[in-house]
């Protein structure tokens, strides 16, 4: 894997900050950035080396992702400090709500597909000439907490389900009609193309589109042509 990474104080403040203070985060993950931020301007005007400051910035962090990890309490505790002993002062921080009520550009949805979305091919048994069928789905899975983002996505390709996760507390944006898939996600995508690897699968999945377009799914020797091309997408891809 690689990782992008920015921590300089510095840039944080006069580049990060600024970036997504005018491209805002539209997910529940926009409430990290916002106590996020917060951290930063405290770091900038030197807080954290003061222990109220360092209290803040802890007291913070506990709000954000998924809090502080069970290494961080252990450490912290075992922590030997010069009398008078150090003691956090823990206050606890509310996450700000997230609440989006529009897609502001296309281009937002080719990065969180870029990131989030897969583009993939099921093909299961059937009463049909070669016993089996194909369908091809655009799926985007996410934390249920950003359920109504996912509405927003539905109603602005004008179609899909969502489907809840019966273990997690997760759900998936699904569009698998066909007509939606020729007449929305491929032109949508061919005008806000993605960026990343998973161009590729897209790429394959409209090779697939394309030849059940032309009916080759129900003949043997297009069937087995797709099953090669779905073996080498998303991580089969990798191998």
């Amino acid at each position: 894997m690689a990782f992008y990474s920015v921590s300089s104080v510095k840039d944080l403040v006069n580049i990060i900050v600024p970036h997504f203070l005018k491209y805002p985060l539209l997910t529940q993950k926009g409430a990290d950035f916002i106590l996020f931020k917060q951290i930063v301007e405290l770091m900038d005007n030197r807080a954290h080396l003061t222990i109220e400051g360092f209290n803040k910035i802890i007291n913070i962090k506990a709000a954000m992702n998924l809090g502080l990890s069970d290494s961080f309490k252990y450490e912290f505790k075992e922590l030997a400090l010069p009398v008078p002993a150090f003691v956090l002062k823990k206050v606890k921080i509310e996450r700000p709500l997230i609440q989006t009520e529009i897609i502001p550009d296309p281009n937002w949805i080719s990065g969180f597909v870029d990131g989030e979305g897969t583009f993939d091919i099921k093909i299961y048994s059937s009463k049909t000439n070669v016993g089996f069928a194909v369908q091809l789905r655009f799926r985007i899975p996410q934390h249920e907490r950003d359920s109504k983002l996912i509405e927003l996505i539905i109603k602005y390709f004008g179609s899909g389900s969502i489907e809840k996760h019966t273990r997690h507390p997760a759900i998936t944006l699904v569009i698998n009609k066909f007509s939606t898939v020729i007449e929305q996600i491929i032109p949508f995508f061919e005008s806000y193309p993605l960026k990343g690897v998973k161009f590729f699968d897209y790429l394959d999945w409209c090779t697939v589109a394309k030849l059940m377009s032309n009916k080759a799914h129900l003949t043997q020797e297009g069937l087995n042509l797709i099953r090669t091309i779905k073996s080498g997408m998303n991580k089969g891809r990798e191998k």
